[in-house]
């Protein structure tokens, strides 16, 4: 792949499809010590959207909302 003389590049398709870098996405350009990496700049929404399915499930503990509500009102 070749960078066009206005400084461009055609991703490929499958990776737009793998990593939703639709029409109108913002991305952002990272040096790394290796090179350049592109990524797609989230809108807070979406941000948070991601983040809260990185956590979704990690609380576990096993406890039932009576043993939640429980210990949060002080109930022996």
């Amino acid at each position: 792949m070749k960078i066009t003389t206005k400084g461009q590049v055609t991703i490929p398709q499958r990776l737009r499809v793998k990593f939703g870098l639709l029409p109108h996405t913002d991305v952002a350009f990272e040096e790394t010590d290796g090179g350049v990496v592109v990524r797609p700049v989230l809108s807070k929404r979406a941000l948070i959207e991601e983040r809260l399915r990185e956590v979704r499930g990690v609380a576990g503990g096993g406890m039932s909302t009576d043993d939640v509500m429980r210990l949060t009102r002080g109930d022996e």
